[in-house]
């Protein structure tokens, strides 16, 4: 799927931050349904705050609020300890926006920002997502480097997905989990 000229000509991109919670919210509950506190995703970040220089917000032509991504500091544990690691997602496209592309904005710019974050000294983390290989692997993320991760509730092993400078350093095993540092 590849971005409408249209959706990209006109989305403004924000800091999530500078969106009403209520509003960030509906989007999610609009994309995903308000069941969505059930995917282990939510699990895997519970407690956490999302990164405010990662999550980001898009809206549309006429400034509405459209699509939401947000990133998370989260660790594989093992048993020497946690590895830092950032869990992106959800990306949350409202439906009656979904396939402009939006949701490729976002994550563009995201990495965008986390390679700009990295050069200039913080230090570029492993993302880890859980979503399709056929979506995200534009983007470089894979299942090749997550065959013995866990996840701390039920997911489909082909769909974790991880990209990133030092990734091939990261442990084969391990448990995601809430950062703890």
């Amino acid at each position: 799927m590849t971005a409408s000229p249209r959706a990209q000509a006109s989305a403004t991109i924000i800091p999530l931050e500078a969106v009403d919670p209520a509003m960030i919210e509906e989007v999610l509950d609009r994309a995903f349904g308000p069941d969505r506190h059930a995917r282990t995703a939510y699990r895997i970040r519970e407690g956490m705050a999302w990164l405010p220089g990662l999550s980001l917000a898009a809206l549309d032509e006429h400034d509405l609020l459209v699509a939401t991504i947000q990133c998370w500091p989260v660790g594989l544990q093992t048993r020497e300890g946690q590895v830092p690691l950032v869990m992106v997602g959800p990306v949350a496209v409202v439906p009656e926006r979904q396939g402009e592309g939006f949701g490729v904005g976002l994550m563009s710019a995201m990495l965008a920002e986390d390679a700009r974050l990295g050069a200039a000294g913080r230090g570029a983390l492993p993302q880890v997502l859980i979503g399709d290989s056929s979506y995200y692997g534009r983007w470089g993320f894979s299942a090749a480097m997550t065959g013995g991760w866990r996840c701390p509730g039920p997911y489909e092993q082909d769909r974790l997905l991880a990209r990133g400078h030092g990734l091939a350093a990261m442990p084969a095993e391990g448990m995601l989990a809430p950062w703890e540092g």
